[in-house]
This record gives C-alpha cells, sequence and structure tokens, in this order.
C-alpha cells in the first residue's frame, strides 16, 4: 500500500470536530517546578551503579526517563544486571514502568504513565 491511498481525493472527508466533543485536562498540577500540562522527559546515562540513585530521584521527581544503558554494558554485565535490578525494584515498587528499548536503552516512567506495548 502506497502512500497515494492516503492522499486520494476519493475517500470521503472526516467530519469536523466541535468544540463540545472534547475538553482539555492538564495532566499535573501548577504545584511543581513544570507549567501545568507539561512533562519532564529526560534522556540519561548508566555509566556506573551509582548513577541509579539520580536516575530514581528523577523518576520519583515525575520525569519520564530514556536511559542508555551501553556505557555500563561495555564496561561490567555484572554491575549492569545489578543497576538494571534496582532500577526494576523501585519503579514497579511506586508503581512505575520500565521496558527496553532496542539494546542499548530502556524508558523509566513515573505512576502517571505507562509503556505501551504490543
Amino acid at each position: 500500500m502506497g502512500f497515494g491511498r492516503f492522499f486520494s481525493r476519493e475517500e470521503e472527508p472526516m467530519p469536523e470536530i466541535e468544540k463540545e466533543d472534547y475538553m482539555e485536562v492538564n495532566v499535573m498540577d501548577s504545584g511543581g517546578e513544570r507549567p501545568a500540562g507539561k512533562i519532564g522527559i529526560r534522556i540519561e546515562r548508566l555509566n556506573e551503579f551509582a548513577d541509579t540513585e539520580r536516575i530514581l530521584r528523577a523518576v520519583r521527581m515525575g520525569s519520564v526517563i530514556f536511559l542508555r544503558i551501553k556505557g555500563l554494558k561495555e564496561k561490567d554485565m555484572g554491575e549492569l544486571k545489578r543497576a538494571v535490578d534496582k532500577l526494576k525494584k523501585t519503579i514497579v515498587a511506586n508503581n512505575g514502568d520500565i521496558a527496553g528499548v532496542e539494546q542499548d536503552w530502556l524508558v523509566l516512567t513515573p505512576q502517571y504513565a505507562a509503556i505501551h506495548r504490543d
């Protein structure tokens, strides 16, 4: 199937959405450091086991973390396993979510966000 099907004029146009059909919802209150409705997404690196505390602190503060684990993976697989186990236990205990993305990345979320898996 090519892109032509999506841009074809033969299909009926989508119905217009009336203003009453939707409502804006803020994700977070304005009491935090971020403006209302903003989700913090951080890119972090896991180079040693000690980095887990900094990463967990960011998740507890409400940030979604894209974590690059390649540095520790190349240095010490045993320490990487220990660090990932600690991250996983703490994230799950706080009702968050964690998932691997490709071979060198993890995604960690606080309790208000979930990772959809197929």
